[in-house]
């Protein structure tokens, strides 16, 4: 959309104003901020017609010509085997403490690549097209500096759709997670946040495009199964030294698993303290998952680059035909 010219609203504000005594102007009821930031109908905003021509035409670069063939692989002049020593440290030691996602992935794609769509709705989650190589791919992530990066109803409902555009478009989905849960509450609850976070799991497990996942810190319970995982069809599974893989987080685990015999020791706190410390220990690290076949390789964050564009050429061919049927019954 063009910044402070263009809107889309389906009742104006006169029509507004005479049905239901709203008083509002053009911008503030269907303007580019409104739809970019608060709908989430605007994917990429622009202060003027010939700005947005441009973009769109840099876009469209980034897209094959048809479903069937490849993305577009163009000259990148970036190493692929470039290895940024800076991602070892990104990552705080204290889970508490939050990074930026978005240096991440500028960090790890080809410099310069990354066109994030959406970028002001539902800011606890991050989606946009990049290159890897030269060749293009779908960016889907959790933003930890927002919200911890939890998921919700905006948030399942931004990354479903570009997941299955990507999927429309035969581009590749490569997947940062980072997120403590589902965002729990009344409202989330009675707004449907099952369902829409549904829409993830039905969108990546409907993916035939190459799928590659990169856990860099939590991955707790269902939030992680929607995100890209061995469950979800996903293809290569990385995980950084600093990710915790579980159904939920020491301290939830400590209450509801242990509950009873936190009760009955002499001394609860000491207790309790010492059997989250023992499930960290055993459980909130790769390894465990490592283990058990749902983490394909245990990486060096300086290595993603690397890692990821060696998988994606060795699955650039690949071929998935899905169970004959009509359509699925997505569950929007």
């Amino acid at each position: 959309m063009v910044e402070k010219q263009s809107y889309m609203f389906l009742t104006g504000p006169e029509v507004s104003k005479s049905v239901t005594g709203e008083e509002i102007d053009f911008e503030g009821l269907g303007g580019s901020a409104v739809h970019l930031g608060t709908s989430g109908l605007a994917h990429l905003t622009r202060a003027n017609e010939k700005e947005a021509l441009s973009l769109c035409r840099t876009l469209v670069g980034y897209l094959p010509s048809n479903n069937m063939e490849n993305p577009p692989c163009v000259p990148s002049g970036d190493d692929p085997k470039r290895a940024d020593v800076k991602l070892d440290a990104l990552v705080p030691v204290d889970p508490g403490y939050a990074y930026n996602m978005h240096e991440v992935v500028e960090t790890i794609v080809d410099s310069g690549s990354f066109i994030e769509t959406q970028a002001t709705f539902a800011r606890n989650a991050m989606v946009g097209l990049a290159r890897m190589n030269g060749s293009t791919v779908g960016i889907v992530a959790q933003e930890p500096s927002v919200m911890a990066g939890v998921m919700d109803i905006d948030s399942a409902d931004k990354i479903s759709r570009f997941v299955r555009f990507c999927d429309a478009f035969n581009i590749p989905l490569v997947t940062f997670v980072d997120s403590p849960g589902f965002l729990p509450g009344v409202d989330q609850e009675h707004r449907g946040v099952i369902r829409h976070g549904a829409k993830v799991l039905f969108a990546y497990s409907e993916a035939s495009v190459p799928k590659i996942s990169i856990v860099t810190r939590k991955a707790y319970g269902g939030a992680y199964v929607v995100m890209s995982s061995k469950y979800m069809g996903s293809d290569i599974n990385y995980a950084w030294p600093s990710a915790e893989i579980a159904v939920m987080g020491p301290e939830g685990a400590a209450n509801i698993l242990y509950r009873k015999q936190i009760n009955e020791a002499p001394d609860p706190t000491a207790e309790r303290s010492r059997i989250v410390e023992e499930y960290r220990k055993n459980f909130l690290n790769p390894y465990a998952a490592a283990r058990a076949g749902f983490i394909d390789d245990v990486i060096e964050p300086k290595e993603t680059r690397q890692k990821v564009i060696a998988a994606l050429s060795a699955l650039r061919n690949k071929q998935e035909t899905l169970p004959p049927r009509k359509h699925g019954n997505m569950p929007v």
